[in-house]
């Protein structure tokens, strides 16, 4: 494993918190596999590229005072957090794009200093709120594992392969929760 990888997949693991054995033990991925709706391949090849992309922009100068979080699913590719200037948010989504399984990439890059750790903090009770709450969906068929909910500045975006009733349920549930100013349906409509 090249020095540069274990570093990127402890710091994966510490931001996925409690979704770490994902990352580290591949039984636990094994059991992640049969809810998604993603083929095994493309799991894996999503989790690679948030661990290839973040890599590279480590490597750039741009995002020295940056807070960039990549999310990938599905190949679409999620940028959030925070670039000081419009040419470092631009630059962020061009070395995202240049990675060949990259199908499309979504730039809700804000525009400033990076975000303190309390908001951080609250960003991440939110994302466990939705993520619970989606627990309570009453929808037929619905798998609350099938929705990725990525939450920056009060903003919760939602990736997943979801039918379009699963959507409408997962959005109607994510707008319930307390200091959820926005949500970004980044889901893929699957019949």
């Amino acid at each position: 494993m090249k020095p540069v990888v274990l570093p990127a997949l402890l710091g994966v693991a510490v931001l996925l918190g409690g979704c770490a054995p994902l990352v580290v033990g591949g039984a636990a991925t094994g059991v992640a596999v049969v809810h998604d709706r993603r083929p095994a391949k493309t799991v894996a090849m999503d989790q690679s590229l948030e661990i290839q992309i973040k890599s590279a922009l480590g490597d750039e100068a741009w995002f020295d005072d940056s807070h960039v979080n990549i999310t990938s699913y599905n190949m679409q590719v999620l940028l959030t957090g925070e670039v000081p200037t419009r040419e470092a948010g631009l630059a962020a989504e061009r070395i995202a794009r240049e990675f060949n399984e990259v199908r499309t990439v979504v730039n809700e890059l804000g525009i400033g200093e990076p975000s303190r750790l309390s908001a951080r903090s609250r960003d991440a009770w939110i994302t466990t709120q939705v993520k619970t709450g989606l627990f309570a969906v009453d929808q037929e068929g619905f798998d609350p594992t099938r929705v990725k909910v990525i939450t920056e500045r009060g903003v919760v975006y939602l990736m997943g392969l979801v039918t379009a009733a699963e959507a409408e349920a997962a959005t109607a549930q994510a707008r319930r929760v307390r200091g959820v100013r926005k949500v970004v349906r980044l889901f893929e409509i699957v019949r």
